[in-house]
């Protein structure tokens, strides 16, 4: 049974060989670290195994560095520690970005390709909230709601796995968008430079995205979406599921409805997700002075009703009578202070 990606002291020599038997033909993930289990090391499988020439890995090394990436290898201290611990990481990633984005928590978002106006709007405002959190926002780089997700974040912080090389363009309408992240996020890929997106590479990308994240947030998933796969592979990496619910007389909403039915968890704002898996900037603010929260009469009023008895969002509205967006923005700015808990059921209290 795979416990991990094989901890060795990683060698040059070594990691050179890890890239060699990751890229040679008929070694999968998996089969890649059966043969760091059998054999102890890459080097040793290497020297049993057939695999491609160290003057093929030098060649693709080169011309990713030409792109302004490298290689993360698993085993190195770069590799992401939430990929590690699956029985199928990717050995390689090629990426091309900012590479110190992967030390910090991530959420994926994911959803149809021929998403809706008003959810490519809610993708973005969701994926603006949780970047605003402290979360890194991961997608596929699709048409629709990953490239609102993306589009969104890009300020906070993004992460886009390919199906496809890192060189290669896919899909055409999102090149300014793959540029952009190059420059200002980051681009990740386990398979070889120049490799086209065939089918097969999608439910293998989506594995990935949903392996470094905290959780996953579905937005518009028919019957059957392609999210629905990246769904069943966080359930199985023991990763939240979110799910923004749509009218059953919808089609576009078959699928999401379809996991929330199945135990998923319904999400109506940012709140739902912060309220499961906390705020990253919350906690690393926690230690630092609270500062005084503004005295205006909406915050006032607020901070009147709040206490340490977790009270639903929905009642601070009504009783407060001040509009949800006030109510929201009090709330953040309170939890950036280390001062708001929240609860499941959209609750909050004060700590």
């Amino acid at each position: 049974m795979f416990d991990g990606p094989h901890r060795i002291e990683i060698t040059p020599a070594e990691r050179r060989a890890r890239l060699r038997l990751a890229r040679s033909a008929r070694i999968g993930p998996v089969t890649f670290h059966e043969a760091l289990a059998h054999f102890g090391s890459a080097r040793a499988a290497c020297a049993t195994l057939a695999t491609i020439s160290e003057a093929a890995i030098e060649r693709e090394e080169k011309a990713l560095a030409a792109r302004g990436g490298r290689f993360v290898v698993v085993g190195d201290e770069l590799y992401p520690a939430a990929l590690s611990t699956l029985p199928d990481a990717p050995p390689i990633l090629s990426a091309v970005g900012d590479i110190a984005l992967l030390d910090r928590p991530t959420l994926a978002i994911v959803g149809a390709r021929e998403a809706s106006l008003a959810g490519r709007q809610f993708a973005a405002a969701l994926a603006a909230a949780l970047g605003s959190a402290g979360f890194l926002i991961a997608s596929g780089l699709a048409r629709g709601i990953d490239a609102a997700a993306h589009e969104a974040a890009l300020d906070s912080g993004t992460v886009a796995v390919l199906a496809c090389g890192v060189d290669q363009v896919y899909p055409p309408q999102n090149a300014a968008l793959q540029d952009a992240i190059a420059t200002r996020g980051l681009i990740l890929s386990e398979v070889a430079l120049g490799a086209p997106p065939i089918a097969r590479a999608f439910p293998r990308r989506n594995r990935i995205v949903s392996g470094l994240s905290a959780g996953i947030v579905v937005i518009e998933a028919a019957a059957r979406s392609g999210s629905l796969i990246t769904a069943q592979r966080a359930a199985e990496q023991g990763r939240e599921v979110f799910v923004v619910p749509g009218s059953p007389m919808d089609p576009r909403y078959a699928g999401s409805n379809s996991l929330i039915r199945d135990g998923a968890i319904l999400v109506r704002d940012a709140n739902d997700i912060l309220g499961v898996l906390g705020c990253p900037r919350a906690a690393a603010q926690r230690l630092e002075k609270p500062t005084e929260m503004p005295a205006d009469t909406d915050a006032a009023r607020i901070m009147q009703i709040l206490g340490s008895v977790p009270t639903a969002v929905d009642e601070l509205v009504r009783r407060c009578q001040v509009s949800a967006a006030s109510i929201a923005e009090v709330l953040m700015a309170l939890e950036l202070e280390g001062r708001l808990e929240r609860h499941r059921g959209n609750r909050v209290s004060l700590i």
